[in-house]
């Protein structure tokens, strides 16, 4: 039971200020044809725009609900905080190198969840470049928007065709490989940050298999929206996948929609 007053107010609070971080986004996207970037102490890059989203959403959680403790990638000192059994978490630009990239396909995301009891309860997921906004309740669903539409989405059955897997798009690994070999897979969509969750949510691709590395900011979100949507995740032993872990570092896991 998600221990808040009243969640669909919540998250749609929480809408509104990804959007806002999103358009911060988008204005570093836009001021110039390259962005520069550091490399942090685990050489992941961070750009002004990383900065830029969070300085949007920290005092925007803090005055919506200033008794939740706030985990946020970029910032480094929540990182040392013992997890309470509520508390956010949050990665203001998930996707930091397809951002880099400037490819055009928009895969990178604003990642906002409730975690209780060390397991996200919402979570919104907004891929600004793309105008793309998917919110979830667990128990009570999840949606996509875009500028004219918003819907329901589920999980869907696998077609009789096969699975389809997301996968990836800067961190595919051998271990992957083997895993959708293992399970038959052999039809895939690339994309980064996650909307990899998300497009398992809408029913777009059956499972997204993760073996390398990854931090509970970089899927809470994700992970939320997809057990709104009848999905869940795990770890490849099929244990449900649990956060407020040490460090809030990921080990692997299975991301389930109808597989």
């Amino acid at each position: 039971m998600i221990n808040i007053e009243n969640p669909t107010k919540l998250i749609a609070q929480l809408q509104d200020v990804a959007r806002q971080a999103g358009a911060k986004i988008m204005e570093v996207y836009h001021a110039s044809a390259e962005t520069s970037f550091k490399n942090k102490a685990d050489g992941s890059p961070v750009t002004v725009a990383d900065e830029a989203a969070e300085a949007v959403i920290l005092p925007a959680l803090k005055m919506l609900a200033p008794e939740i403790t706030i985990i946020s990638e970029e910032n480094a000192a929540s990182h040392n905080l013992t997890p309470p059994d509520q508390f956010f978490l949050v990665d203001p630009l998930d996707g930091t190198k397809e951002f880099l990239r400037r490819d055009g396909l928009g895969s990178f995301t604003v990642n906002i969840a409730l975690v209780e009891h060390g397991a996200p309860v919402l979570g919104v997921v907004f891929a600004p470049a793309l105008n793309r906004m998917f919110s979830g309740i667990v128990g009570q669903g999840a949606t996509e928007t875009t500028a004219d539409n918003m819907r329901s989405i589920s999980i869907r059955p696998v077609p009789a065709t096969g699975a389809i897997a997301v996968a990836s798009r800067s961190h595919r690994d051998a271990e992957t490989n083997q895993w959708l070999e293992d399970n038959g897979i052999v039809d895939t969509i690339s994309t980064g940050s996650s909307l990899k969750f998300c497009l398992v949510a809408c029913g777009d691709a059956d499972v997204y298999p993760r073996f390398g590395p990854t931090m509970e900011w970089d899927t809470a979100a994700g992970d939320a929206v997809l057990r709104a949507a009848g999905g869940k995740v795990t770890n490849p032993a099929g244990d449900l996948f649990q956060y407020a872990k040490k460090d809030y570092r990921n080990s692997a896991f299975v991301a389930h929609g109808g597989l």
